[in-house]
């Protein structure tokens, strides 16, 4: 087995403080990941504050920073700050921004010439393409991304050059810009006005919200050639596209479904093991509830680059028992072919369908008793089984929701090629308008079993003509699920057919 991956996280930041630099030897960072595509991070920032204002520069933020959810304070809870101002700037140098700043007027271009040779030309830029970062799209919404898009396609975003007095739609060369300017920068940063009413030096802890970070749950288990005990491996992994790279950073994840208000058209930041025993343990994942929520919080310090996918195994278990269902859910029904319908009770056909397929499912509790029983986290779960020859085969896989301790985990993982089924109505009778009438429905179905061995499945049938209903007559004994669902239960053995029967009586 190879040790899994472990993160570290970090941050360098300098701050600029009424016209001195402050450096910002800091501890490591904190990242708190929800899995619905945001972060907490939290850092430490000193400050040198002088009595008065203060301005300060801190130039580590991430390219996708909510503004409004920054807190800046004292943990020690000795200072109050007075944050008189603050101004986010998330639009770093680049070379299409350097051309927007420099428009109207003329600059150096390097031409590379054929032979390898280099010269330099002048050209005024008249205007220089540049088409702002998708941020105001993400909180304006549709309407502004129209407007950009019309900006490239009306070829707003190609620049105009003039060299010797003619105009050209293209850059004459690699541009060569003279300065910077004062109003640039090289980083997405945060520019504080602090007033202190004495001078203090300390460290703060700054927080804050940002999209572009994420992470996941998958789950790999694998069944032995024969049986149903399972061995599970679970991995998280964790997406980075803030646009910042965190060193060295005390990573949490965050398990659960807190509610968060969307931008309007905010855009969603996308993206094995050996499991053989006898291996050294490594630092372990740890669990604990946290208000209504589950965070899990990685052993060590890890680092998390910018544009980074990275994985870590949090759950390692075998001897998990477990059963393999074959369910038979025959009603196939095209909801949209009946919308026109205001009363279905009187639609003979409604729901006489039949859906061929017998799903395989794979059913194991959570439990301590299991080798489980750690709150899971939602996620992918794929299943494999070793073959005669050793080598695990795919044999298909689902998502899980969050599932606490002890609960059962039921998934399906595909149709069952040897086992089919048959449903069709053989009765239907209604008669008489509310509250006097009823209606009687009868069901055939057949399964047929070409497997070697002998298979159990479940019958699932949906009451769906009325809230008020007695089965009247029947094959087989049946199972009431809900209030409208009931199942039965039948064992075929190989190249066995089975008919099960039933008669359903609505009154209304």
């Amino acid at each position: 087995m190879t040790t899994p991956t472990l993160l570290r996280k970090g941050i360098q930041t300098a701050l600029l403080c009424a016209g001195f630099t402050l450096a910002a030897v800091a501890a490591d960072p904190a990242l708190t990941i929800y899995n619905q595509d945001f972060a907490v991070v939290r850092e430490v920032v000193p400050l040198d504050l002088q009595a008065g204002s203060n301005t300060v520069r801190f130039s580590g933020a991430t390219a996708h920073l909510e503004p409004d959810s920054v807190i800046l304070r004292d943990p020690t809870g000795k200072r109050a700050l007075a944050v008189l101002e603050q101004n986010y700037r998330a639009d770093p140098i680049s070379q299409g921004l350097l051309l927007n700043l420099y428009e109207g007027k003329t600059i150096e271009f390097e031409v590379r010439l054929q032979d390898g040779s280099r010269r330099t030309v002048t050209g005024k830029i008249v205007r220089s393409g540049y088409v702002p970062h998708y941020g105001a799209m993400q909180r304006y919404g549709s309407q502004y991304q129209t407007a950009q898009m019309t900006m490239v396609q009306e070829g707003s975003g190609q620049p105009i050059i003039e060299v010797n007095g003619k105009l050209q739609f293209t850059l004459p060369g690699e541009p060569i810009f003279p300065s910077l300017g004062d109003d640039t920068i090289l980083k997405p940063a945060l520019d504080w006005l602090i007033h202190s009413s004495v001078a203090a030096k300390f460290d703060a802890e700054l927080s804050y919200v940002t999209g572009g970070m994420t992470w996941n749950a998958d789950y790999n288990v694998v069944a032995p050639e024969t049986g149903d005990t399972l061995d599970l491996v679970g991995w998280v992994t964790l997406d980075n596209q803030s646009g910042k790279q965190f060193d060295r950073a005390r990573i949490k994840l965050m398990a659960g479904d807190v509610n968060k208000v969307a931008e309007p058209e905010r855009r969603a930041f996308a993206v094995g093991g050996n499991l053989s025993a006898g291996m050294i343990q490594a630092p372990q994942v740890t669990e604990r509830s946290f208000e209504d929520y589950h965070l899990y919080t990685l052993p060590l310090p890890t680092t998390l680059h910018d544009r980074e996918t990275k994985q870590v195994e949090f759950l390692r278990a075998s001897g998990i028992a477990s059963k393999r269902l074959y369910v038979y859910d025959g009603v196939s029904i095209n909801r949209n072919q009946y919308n026109g319908y205001q009363d279905l009770r009187q639609v003979q056909q409604y729901g006489t369908d039949s859906n061929p397929h017998v799903w395989v499912m794979r059913e194991f509790v959570n439990s301590e008793a299991n080798h489980l029983g750690m709150p899971l986290p939602k996620g992918r779960v794929r299943f494999y089984r070793r073959d005669q020859d050793g080598q695990l085969e795919f044999t298909g896989e689902n998502e899980i929701d969050h599932t606490a301790k002890d609960e059962t985990i039921r998934v399906y993982t595909g149709n069952a090629f040897d086992i089919s089924g048959e449903r069709r109505q053989t009765h239907y009778q209604m008669q008489g308008p509310f509250p006097n009438g009823w209606a009687d429905e009868s069901f055939e179905i057949k399964l047929r079993n070409h497997k070697k061995e002998p298979v159990t499945v479940r019958i699932v049938e949906h009451l769906y003509r009325w809230y008020n209903w007695v089965i009247t007559q029947e094959s087989d004994s049946h199972r009431q699920k809900d209030s409208r669902t009931i199942e039965y239960e039948v064992t075929l053995a190989p190249d066995q057919e089975k008919v099960v029967t039933y008669t359903a009586h609505y009154t209304w």
